[in-house]
């Protein structure tokens, strides 16, 4: 038996008083044992000695742990008791403290005090053990010589057993005999089979020789199997009590997840119903059954709204009785769902009952005053006090006080007198408390068409959605029909003209317009997708600019539930609109919403939304008009939307946000046209950055399109109101600057130089970065667009080559090229076309606007007339705005010279352009 005296965490420090003096008391017994074997040694027979120590020794690794404590135990006790018959002391004191010994560190690194507790403790058991054997041995009749055995064995378990348990006790704080009886005294009949299995072999020795003892290694491994597997029985038990302790905590939480998960309002509501119920009923002295039942209701007692469709559940809005007698099903179904977890306390009735009311007015039962279960009033009432102090779809929060004063008026009609004295008395209490908590059987079918007969309104009152006359009026036959003739032709003209323009805000305009002749409204807001958010598009009417002024996540608010459900709401709160009323000096007069979602082909693009001052003022007749145009004008905000990004990609850098080159000519003749008109200059000048490839090739084309974007602001920021800022391509910018005086370009020129520079140093931190300038002067050196760029950009080529820093870096490995190129992406339906600028043997980078994950596989074709120009790769970066980074295959020797011809053709082709460019430049 060996027990880790303190845990490896631990040292001698840490032990308590009484732990070290029981410890040295062992330990000091032990060494005197063990010195006295040493000075007396003796051998009876030194081969039966060593052939039982090597058994010993192996059999000292077959170790099982200890139910409940870090120790283990092996079974060379057997070896033991063997010893104490057939050897002499020191043998059989050799034999069993080798044992430990080997038992302490096979695969282990026990401390000094437990190698030297456990040896000296082993040393101080067997040498009493020794003597009880021998002393009663001879003294005893012969008969009882089996019975002499049994005792000696008591007392090796006794001594060995007995002191390792005292020391757990007070190392640990446990109870010594619960120690011995819980993870000792269960071994002790192993110990008796054990001087039974010593006694057999002692009678086999006399009668065969030592030899005969060889037998008892299968005992010694069936002991050993037994043990462990008793071990193993007792662990599985204890682990499938541990597992039952915590079925119920699990399946709380697990069913209070998947509430959250239906309703996202009641997360906080669960936590802070938990706590105030928990508190009440502590007040109430409720018996610890019902405590615990509560405990768990709290958290569990909305889980039938499962079964209620999501969109009833977060209306921000009035339910219609269809819809709350939907609701009205949730306790029903909830207590169902709950009564197959089968808890050992009484849950299912609190959540069965929590919506009946005192004065028996509730659902589901219509029960009454002490008919409620204990639980059920206090969850009612507590239920009532969060729910008016959270903020709702259909309304904002009520101070807390307010909401005191409405729960006391509904004391001894709705709710238990005593539970509500115990929340006036205590609420700014558990308020605060709550703020420092939080800063295998077949299941039947679910009631979800049960009719619940109680319950005649929500405390909201039902939506009113009757059709209504204007004061005065009585519909007749004839005004029937003019209104029928009225709404066709109205429609007929939306219809027209939503699809006459894809201007957003022309169609949005006239459309608003024209539906006012069908739907009456004082105000009205179309709000259009954008990522995540509704941003208002067009508004018009009362309050436009705090409509205007609007940003409303999917799911909150009014729109926001609209356009994440694709549900519409009529005669909705306008105020419940997330930022509408943040500001207390902001004023509505408006009561009424009419919201529908916009769905076009790609789902919900928008809502619209048109709102009124007086309460219940749109009808059904309202929202069908709505509905039946609301797919036409779906589809023409998502037109106009996609016209309106593809003018935006037509003429705009992708990258810096500057005009592209397309624009930069567009502007550029306008220009002209003026300066013809008013003879007056223009001054057109040309930038290229000198560098920006060293930066690329050190820090990586995401510092490189950093670099681009700095430069862009400042060179944008530092020209007048009217000058035009463009980016004709990599890193060429052309300024256009209307009537700069001659004797300032220059100037001008030093000023765009620093602010390339300084945009080199903040992103590199040192002075990588220069800039080449050409300028041209309308009508000076040019009279149209594309002679002024060419003077220009010869100029500044003419520049760049007199730098003396300037160097070509053209050269393989790496290469510098500008080549057209065209992308085959694995499983798309054509090519798209790229710009090559970086090449090398294994991988390239490429500019292109198409997005292409990383990981995706492609071919890339650098020739058309030579189709063996191509290379098979995968995408290992993407640079957004700028393009993506492609490593080529593994090549073997013949793809390999392949590509080598790809690089020298990719070479020669950039170097042609260059030389016929520069040549053109220079005989102008």
């Amino acid at each position: 038996m060996r027990r880790d005296v303190v845990n490896r965490s631990q040292n001698w420090r840490d032990l308590t008083p009484g732990a070290k003096l029981l410890i040295s008391l062992v330990v000091t017994a032990g060494t005197g044992v063990l010195l006295y074997a040493a000075v007396n040694p003796i051998s009876k027979n030194i081969a039966q000695f060593i052939c039982y120590l090597l058994i010993a020794l192996l059999a000292s690794r077959l170790k099982v742990n200890l139910p409940g404590i870090t120790g283990t135990m092996s079974v060379n006790f057997l070896f033991i008791l063997l010893g104490i018959l057939e050897l002499s002391f020191t043998e059989t004191l050799v034999l069993g403290t080798a044992a430990i010994l080997v038992q302490c560190f096979y695969r282990d690194r026990p401390s000094a005090i437990q190698v030297t507790f456990n040896i000296c403790a082993s040393a101080f058991s067997i040498a009493v053990a020794y003597d009880v054997y021998h002393i009663a041995f001879s003294h005893w009749p012969p008969h009882t010589h089996p019975l002499v055995l049994i005792v000696a064995a008591s007392t090796y378990f006794v001594a060995n057993t007995g002191s390792i348990a005292a020391v757990i006790s007070l190392t640990e704080g446990k109870s010594l005999r619960r120690i011995w009886v819980e993870c000792y005294f269960w071994s002790f009949p192993y110990y008796l089979v054990g001087a039974g299995l010593a006694g057999v072999v002692g009678w086999l020795n006399g009668k065969f020789g030592w030899q005969a003892s060889l037998l008892v290694v299968p005992v010694i491994y069936l002991i050993y199997r037994s043990y462990r597997l008793y071990l193993g029985k007792l662990e599985d038990e204890k682990r499938h009590v541990e597992e039952m302790a915590n079925l119920h905590l699990r399946t709380i939480e697990a069913l209070a997840l998947a509430i959250e998960a239906k309703d996202h309002t009641t997360h906080d509501h669960l936590q802070r119903v938990r706590v105030y119920a928990i508190e009440v009923a502590k007040e109430l002295n409720v018996t610890p059954g019902e405590m615990e039942a509560l405990h768990a209701a709290a958290l569990l007692h909305d889980i039938g709204k499962l079964a209620v469709p999501e969109h009833i559940i977060s209306k921000p809005g009035r339910l219609t009785p269809e819809e709350f007698e939907k609701m009205k099903i949730h306790p029903v179904v909830g207590a169902e769902i709950l009564e197959r977890v089968r808890f050992p306390y009484p849950v299912v009735p609190i959540v069965r009952a929590h919506h009946e009311k005192w004065d028996g007015t509730g659902y589901p039962f219509g029960l009454r005053g002490e008919e409620i279960p204990i639980g059920a009033r206090i969850l009612s009432a507590v239920d009532y006090l969060d729910a008016l102090a959270s903020d709702r779809q259909y309304r904002r929060a009520l101070p807390l006080e307010e909401v005191i004063q409405r729960l006391s008026a509904e004391s001894a009609k709705a709710f238990d007198p005593k539970v509500v004295d115990v929340l006036q008395k205590r609420y700014l209490h558990l308020e605060k408390l709550v703020e420092d908590q939080f800063g295998h059987e077949v299941a039947s079918k679910l009631s979800t068409d049960v009719k619940v007969e109680r319950g005649l309104a929500p405390a909201a009152g039902f939506e009113d959605i009757s059709v209504k006359d204007a004061p005065g009026q009585e519909a007749n036959f004839l005004s029937s029909i003019a209104a029928a003739r009225q709404e066709a032709q109205t429609l007929f003209e939306l219809s027209q003209d939503l699809g006459a323009s894809l201007s957003l805000g022309e169609t949005l305009s006239v459309f608003s317009l024209k539906l006012r002749r069908l739907v009456p409204y004082d105000a009205i807001a179309i709000y259009v997708k954008r990522n995540a958010e509704l941003i208002p598009e067009y508004v018009n009417g009362d309050n436009f600019r705090l409509f205007a002024s609007l940003r409303i996540p999917l799911g909150q608010g009014l729109s926001g539930w609209v356009a994440q459900n694709k549900k519409p709401i009529i005669n909705g709160n306008p105020s419940v609109e997330p930022g509408y009323l943040n500001d207390p000096t902001k004023f509505s007069t408006l009561r009424s919403a009419l919201a529908i979602p916009l769905e076009g082909l790609a789902g919900v693009v928008g809502v619209l939304a048109v709102y009124h001052a007086e309460r219940d003022a749109f009808t059904s007749d309202h929202l069908r008009i709505l509905l039946a145009i609301s797919s036409k004008m779906a589809l023409a905000v998502e037109n106009a939307l996609k016209y309106e990004q593809a003018e935006s990609s037509a003429t705009t850098d992708y990258l810096t946000g500057l005009p592209n080159a397309r624009s930069l000519f567009l502007q550029l003749d306008r220009e002209l046209a003026r300066c013809k008109r008013d003879t007056s200059s223009l001054t057109v000048m040309v930038c290229d950055m000198d560098g920006f490839k060293q930066i690329n090739d050190r820090f990586g084309h995401l510092e490189g399109n950093r670099v681009l974007r700095l430069f862009a602001v400042a060179l944008k920021d530092s020209c007048r109101e009217y000058d035009y800022v463009a980016r004709m391509g990599g890193d060429e910018f052309v300024v256009v600057a209307p009537g700069l005086p001659p004797e300032t370009v220059a100037k001008k020129a030093d000023q765009l130089r620093e602010l390339a520079k300084h945009a080199g140093h903040e992103v590199c931190g040192e002075d990588i970065l220069s800039l080449s300038v050409g300028q041209a002067l309308y009508p000076k050196d040019g009279q149209d667009a594309e002679e002024l760029l060419a003077e220009a950009d010869r100029r500044m080529y003419i520049e760049k080559q007199q730098q003396p820093s300037r160097k070509n870096r053209r050269i393989y490995p790496r290469m510098k090229c500008r080549v057209t190129i065209e992308l085959q992406p694995h499983g798309s339906e054509g090519p798209l076309l790229a710009n090559l600028t970086d090449m090398s043997l294994g991988g390239c980078f490429v500019e292109t606007s198409a997005i292409m994950p990383a990981g995706s596989k492609l071919k890339l074709v650098f020739s058309i007339d030579d189709g063996k120009m191509q290379a098979e790769g995968s995408v290992v970066r993407i640079d957004p705005g700028s393009g993506i980074a492609v490593r080529f295959n593994d090549m073997n020797r013949e793809e390999r010279d392949k590509m080598h011809r790809v690089l020298e053709f990719v070479q020669n082709s950039t170097k042609f352009y260059d030389n016929r460019y520069l040549s053109k430049l220079l005989n102008r």
